[in-house]
């Protein structure tokens, strides 16, 4: 009897020692961080010989230095010295954003005094170095401050073109002057950048492109004319409101017209390259220069972003050479990363034409097309290319939807590949590659791991360097005592869907807990995945006393094949939304401390459009909600991304109707929080106040919280981002009640 005495007491000493080790993070360290501090170093800038690295660091007078190091052996030198980057006239330091070299590493250009231009500080102020001289000079100095967007040294190194107020300008390095290559820029016509739904869509920002003889510069240009512009009134920053107005096409309305051209670089007329169709009714989102030609390879959609058709343009002529065409009956992608293989013969293509994303080689006429990689696997993005062993680089997952690995394949092969990713770390990996293929920088994690560092040589991918463990980071996770994310599967139909969980810290098997399901569920993204995250938001919510979970639904950005992603095709909400229901229902039926009784829903922008989807369309299902920055009815989002899985609303007004979350406002039945910014350039204000309108009108209670003049991650501002979470949990506490019954 004494012994069981003993034992039980050294038990719940134990327990009281491992209660004592835990910490629960605060909202505040939630929100800003500070638990757990990892070491990067998983980006670094190659330079052009593939043996060498550049970064700018901080020496020991508190200047800036650009340093080079050797991916062999880790030596460096200073590249640029501080002292080299000091303003002429001011004498004081420039501070660098980014910086570019030309060609022959012997000048370097400088981005700095940056400005946001929608998501990203794509305009600012340039100054070029002379490495060998030292001469420090800034371009545009006749241009309006911070107004030069794109800058890029010329093939050759004599010039640099860039964009000002809608207009390319070339300037000469060794005398300053400068040439207007194109004068119709205006509000309405843009010249060598993009509209908003270009950039946000198709991830066009620099629109313009020197030739490799470095005489012409080929561009886009947007007549935005025609097109419907969106204002956004700002009540908070005068006495008076302001207005910013900007061309935004919402589904079924009029794009822009937009066309490419050429142009000598001395100035002079552009030569506009006849592409067939309506300007307003295809799109144009890649062109880039053949290798040593002055041949451009044009990609061309149609609007329903289904067929994506390939040119051929030559400078001199105007009319181009159709050579390939891609098709899909949902919608295909662009394709990014073209490479022109044995003297311009041949080029790479990514497709789904197997019922896989694969790598395709393509003849340059277009009629033989051999796999390089194939498979019943996705190929999910390149990492990089050995052109002197012929090998391409590349990140797949064919076991694990959640994980990624690297393989290997011959780019003139037979389509087999191999896995090179160490057989011992299950989870993320992530490669910076050198240009020649020859080193990268490698990162691993997973969920429980924070980042692993090293430097590989290939073809071996043999580590020859750690760079860092992040074993700081690792134990400082451990010592919190918290519980790691759990992955798990459920069913939907015939489908078997991967999910994750994190439980509280308190977690007693023998009680029921709520649960908060954190979704997206549109095919621009994926919420399920076995990497580290770093994130206490989802610990703070899970250790108030939830299970917070996680579900990827058919049609999320998963590398599960073509039928996966395509078959909510003209349907985006409600495979989506049934998924998420049939998953939490079957998440009950596995385990019994699920409280089926207490299920919340909330995501973001198009996780807050499924949110709503499943409030509204399941509410015997999900009885608390939280959208935020949604869209709630699908004609209110923009051309490109609504019509590339849904095709028009005049093509399809049945799918915009299912689809939208407005046409089931009637079933909401639970506590339902909505917020939005004001300021929101992506997911306008005026979706919100839509489905506002429609709950009153239907008589629906309903919370809302609305942040004036932010934007879509609802962040700018004093204290916004601990006032959102806040109120976040406040809305959970209080109406999903928290704790194991």
């Amino acid at each position: 009897m004494k012994k069981n005495t003993l034992i039980i007491t050294l038990c719940l000493w134990c327990m009281a020692l491992a209660i004592h080790a835990q910490h629960i993070p605060t909202l505040e360290e939630a929100v800003y961080g500070g638990l757990i501090h990892t070491e990067g170093g998983g980006y670094v800038n190659w330079m052009k010989d593939g043996e060498h690295y550049s970064k700018i660091e901080k020496n020991a007078a508190g200047g800036f230095d650009v340093m080079a190091y050797s991916a062999k052996d880790n030596s460096k030198e200073v590249l640029i010295p501080a002292d080299k980057l000091v303003n002429p006239e001011t004498g004081k330091p420039i501070r660098v954003r980014s910086f570019a070299f030309s060609e022959d590493n012997n000048q370097v250009l400088i981005y700095t005094n940056t400005r946001q231009v929608w998501r990203l500080d794509t305009r600012g102020d340039y100054w070029v170095l002379n490495i060998q001289t030292g001469k420090l000079q800034q371009l545009g100095k006749a241009r309006p401050e911070a107004t030069l967007m794109f800058a890029k040294f010329s093939p050759d190194g004599t010039k640099v073109a860039y964009v000002s107020q809608n207009n390319i300008y070339v300037e000469t390095i060794a005398d300053g002057s400068v040439v207007q290559v194109t004068k119709d820029g205006s509000e309405k016509i843009v010249n060598g950048t993009f509209d908003w739904v270009y950039e946000e869509e198709f991830g066009c920002r620099d629109g313009f492109r020197w030739s490799p003889d470095s005489k012409y510069i080929a561009y886009w240009q947007s007549d935005t004319n025609g097109t419907g512009w969106f204002d956004i009134i700002n009540n908070v920053d005068s006495i008076y409101p302001t207005i910013h107005r900007f061309p935004y096409p919402k589904a079924g309305t009029t794009n822009s017209a937009v066309k490419v051209g050429y142009v000598s670089a001395d100035g002079g007329a552009t030569t506009w390259i006849n592409i067939p169709g309506d300007a307003r009714n295809n799109y144009i989102p890649r062109m880039e220069f053949i290798p040593a030609s002055n041949e451009l390879f044009i990609q061309q959609m149609n609007r329903e972003q289904n067929t994506n058709k390939v040119w051929i343009a030559k400078i001199g002529e105007t009319e181009p050479t159709h050579i390939f065409t891609d098709t899909d009956k949902a919608w295909v992608e662009t394709n990014d990363n073209i490479h022109w293989l044995k003297g311009n013969k041949f080029f790479t293509w990514e497709s789904e034409r197997s019922g896989y994303r694969h790598l395709y080689r393509v003849s340059r006429d277009g009629k033989d097309i051999q796999p390089i990689t194939k498979g019943d696997f996705d190929y999910i993005n390149e990492v990089g290319l050995d052109m002197d062993k012929g090998l391409v680089y590349f990140i797949a997952t064919p076991e694990n939807f959640t994980q990624r690995y690297l393989y290997q394949a011959k780019l003139f092969g037979k389509g087999e590949v191999k896995r090179l990713s160490p057989a011992d770390q299950a989870g993320q990996h992530r490669y910076n590659m050198s240009p020649t293929g020859k080193w990268a920088v490698h990162t691993f994690s997973n969920a429980q791991t924070p980042p692993v560092i090293d430097m590989v040589s290939f073809p071996g991918h043999k580590s020859v360097r750690l760079i860092t463990d992040n074993a700081k980071a690792k134990e400082q996770w451990k010592a919190l005592g918290l519980n790691n994310k759990e992955f798990f599967k459920v069913q939907s139909g015939d489908w078997t869907l991967d999910g994750w969980m994190i439980k509280p810290v308190n977690f007693d098997a023998t009680k029921k807990y709520p649960v908060i399901l954190d979704i997206y569920g549109e095919p621009a993204s994926s919420t399920v995945q076995d990497s580290w995250s770093g994130s206490m938001w989802h610990q703070h919510l899970a250790n108030l006393g939830y299970i917070v979970i996680s579900i990827d639904n058919r049609g999320a950005n998963v590398p599960r094949g073509r039928e996966w992603r395509k078959c909510i095709y003209g349907e985006i909400g409600t495979l989506a939304s049934l998924d998420q229901s049939n998953g939490v229902k079957d998440l009950a039926r596995q385990y019994s401390f699920i409280d089926a009784s207490r299920i919340g829903v909330t995501g973001w922008s198009g996780g807050g459009s499924q949110t709503l989807n499943c409030m509204f369309r399941y509410p015997d299902v999900f009885h608390t909600g939280i959208a935020v920055a949604f869209v709630s009815d699908y004609r209110l989002y923009d051309t490109i991304y609504e019509e590339r899985y849904m095709n028009t609303p005049q093509n399809n007004p049945e799918g915009y109707r299912k689809g939208s979350p407005i046409s089931y406002a009637s079933g909401l039945k639970g506590n339902l929080l909505l917020i939005h910014g004001t300021g929101d350039d992506n997911v306008h204000y005026q979706s919100c106040e839509m489905l506002v309108n429609e709950l009153i009108r239907l008589g629906k209670i309903f919370y809302q919280l609305s942040y004036p003049m932010r934007a879509h991650g609802i962040y700018e501002g004093e204290g916004t981002t601990y006032h959102l979470r806040k109120s976040m949990v406040n809305f959970w506490l209080k109406n999903l009640p928290a704790g194991g019954r």
